[in-house]
């Protein structure tokens, strides 16, 4: 485990990162009180809104907040930090074996189960906008039934705008996302505190024997409530993958200071309206205010559903880069938009995906309700695989014994299984769309790797030895050209296949020949003072690496400029950049399924070309092709 990479925050500067925080962390769970009391004590599992129902899942919700979020999340999975770095990529790359170690190890394994679980996080991208903006969208109906035959195209419009507003960057609308928030929270408690100074024996639900009670009175159905309750903790892998922007100390501070009290009145404000009004159950979070107010709550409630899904676009696109980054998928199109904050990126092919995924979900479950149904699966599994992932982290990393380490997990699993379970139900019912998202992420992830594993092997055969090379070299009269020639090629121990065609075409080399290798480290940013390496192998010939973190993106001139050698000037307009470019044929050669290298070819023929990718001057490339079977 490495050191954090943000020295720990304070006075002023603290204050507005814990305001900055509150907008971006909390969105997603700071949305859950327009619709989680409404699913729990919904008509659909057949239970009554009577008083000890309402304070049986009040108990429930309270705890949840407290073990998931404050317990698990803020006091341990916070721990397991990549150099101050958080999320299902940065604590898969925790876990990941050594470069060297084979496939079909226990390590290789806790990979596949980390790259699902972030599979899963796509899912919830689609779900989250959608879901969202329509609960708020829906509280017109409240005010009055005109805006009913609305309620679709208004939501559309909202999920349309904020999608086509991503390619100018999040941050103008940033600035403000953390006093809307903060107003937003602050609207939840005096919403909540205003029922509950009416009725304070919902303060009863904070003894969790009436949750117990809850599930002995209701049996099977009240299990299935707990896929409802398990709503109001949907954003917590939002706590932990947010962590590098922010540090732990201002998102543990306003979580406890600021989202979990205002939280925890909302939850007891609605159960108390309910316990006074059962016919409330319909739309208590509305009807808990005044008329006056519903208006201006509706649209309150749409900003905040807003800063909400834009939290989790913002997640897809920064764990796409990170795929990208450790080989998981092709080069993709990112594109910054901001100069100053590296993690304010834009992926028009994730956007667009996102955005007609968000449509199709609106059109095809038409409430909120509906929509519910397919909301859970995904973040619970993911929950389960990071409780998995944390122990073998505390257990390898922190050097915890084994007891504590399984002590922990158990507890932890014990409700994570819970909820697991009472959400598996949903699957028929739309629960199966988040899988299907994540089945195919999941396979795009891993043909990708192993393709680009295959693919590596299969060139390895017919590389030559960088020292064979150089024997050569040191007895042949090769005509040497002025300039200096970059060859970039992933094996540092081979000749790059361009380079041997170039002398077998061109019978010439240049004056100075830099043979690049650039790595991706499972680190999020490698210091700049890593960067480079540079050795001098002989007759003008230098092997260069590169390193990377995986929230970095490449760039080869910037640099090689870092090379301050006297022996090797390397000004643009007097470098060339050769690559290879490999056109991939399916075969029967053992390695993957047909379909597996057909989609593999797809993939490869479909990534971003590496001049863009790696930042190169088009006019100072050149490409020389192979024809590889896979």
């Amino acid at each position: 485990m490495s050191e954090s990479h943000h020295p720990e925050p304070s006075g002023r500067y603290f204050y507005v990162l814990a305001l900055t925080a509150l907008g971006v962390v909390y969105g997603d769970i700071g949305t859950s009180p327009i619709y989680a009391i409404r699913e729990a004590l919904g008509e659909h599992y057949g239970l009554s809104p009577s008083r000890d129902n309402v304070l049986g899942v009040l108990s429930l919700i309270f705890w949840a907040l407290v073990i998931v979020i404050s317990i698990k999340y803020l006091l341990f999975v916070m721990r397991a930090d990549n150099r101050g770095e958080g999320g299902m990529i940065a604590l898969t790359a925790l876990v990941a074996p050594p470069r060297r170690m084979r496939v079909g190890s226990r390590r290789w394994t806790l990979v596949l189960v980390g790259l699902f679980g972030a599979s899963l996080l796509y899912g919830d991208s689609m779900i989250t906008p959608a879901i969202s903006v329509l609960s708020a969208v829906e509280g017109l109906e409240v005010a009055t039934p005109l805006f009913r035959p609305y309620i679709l195209p208004i939501t559309i419009t909202i999920l349309v705008g904020l999608f086509a507003v991503q390619s100018r960057g999040t941050a103008g609308i940033g600035r403000v996302f953390g006093p809307v928030t903060l107003l937003w929270f602050a609207t939840l408690g005096a919403l909540g505190l205003n029922q509950v100074v009416r009725r304070p024996e919902v303060f009863l639900a904070l003894n969790p024997v009436h949750g117990a009670e809850f599930f002995i009175r209701n049996g099977w159905p009240g299990f299935l409530v707990l896929g409802s309750v398990f709503l109001v903790v949907t954003g917590g892998e939002a706590l932990y993958a947010d962590m590098g922007h922010f540090g732990k100390k201002p998102i543990q501070v306003t979580w406890f200071f600021i989202v979990l009290p205002c939280l925890f009145l909302n939850y007891f404000g609605q159960g108390a309206l309910i316990i006074g009004d059962p016919k409330a159950i319909e739309h208590p979070f509305f009807l808990m205010a005044p008329k006056w107010a519903l208006y201006p709550l509706v649209g309150l409630t749409t900003m905040a559903t807003v800063i909400a899904s834009q939290a989790v676009i913002s997640g897809a696109f920064s764990l796409t880069r990170q795929a990208v980054q450790l080989g998981y998928l092709p080069r993709l199109r990112i594109e910054h938009t901001s100069e100053r904050q590296i993690g304010q990126i834009y992926i028009p092919s994730i956007n667009w995906l996102l955005m007609l995924a968000c449509i199709g979900l609106v059109l095809g479950f038409r409430t909120s309700s509906n929509l519910a149904a397919a909301y859970g699966v995904a973040v619970t599994t993911d929950m389960v695989f990071t409780t998995i992932l944390f122990a073998f982290v505390a257990r390898d990393k922190f050097g915890w014994s084994m007891w504590r380490v399984v002590a922990l997990a158990a507890a932890f699993l014990f409700v994570d299984l819970g909820f697991w379970g009472a959400n598996l139900v949903k699957i028929p019912h739309g629960g199966w769309f988040p899988l299907v998202i994540a089945a195919v992420f999941f396979t795009a992830f891993t043909t990708w790797k192993k393709g680009r594993q295959i693919l590596a092997d299969r060139m390895q055969h017919n590389v030559l030895p960088i020292d064979l090379f150089m024997a050569d070299l040191n007895e042949s009269t090769y005509v040497r050209v002025p300039g200096t020639a970059v060859y970039m090629y992933g094996n540092a121990a081979g000749t790059p296949p361009a380079l041997l065609h170039n002398l077998m075409h061109n019978k010439v080399l240049h004056e100075r020949v830099v043979l690049l290798t650039v790595e991706t480290e499972e680190i999020p940013v490698v210091d700049a003072g890593d960067r480079v390496t540079v050795k001098e192998i002989g007759n003008g010939v230098f092997r260069v690496g590169l390193r990377y973190g995986f929230k970095e993106d490449p760039d080869i001139p910037q640099a090689l400029a870092l090379v301050n050698r006297p022996d090797l000037p390397l000004k643009t307009m007097s470098t060339s950049y050769f690559l290879g470019r490999e056109t991939l044929i399916a075969s029967r050669t053992p390695g993957m399924a047909i379909w597996r290298e057909k989609l593999f070819s797809v993939m490869s023929r479909n990534a971003r070309p590496a001049t863009a990718y790696f930042g190169l001057p088009p006019n100072r490339v050149v490409e020389l092709g192979a024809q590889i079977e896979l």
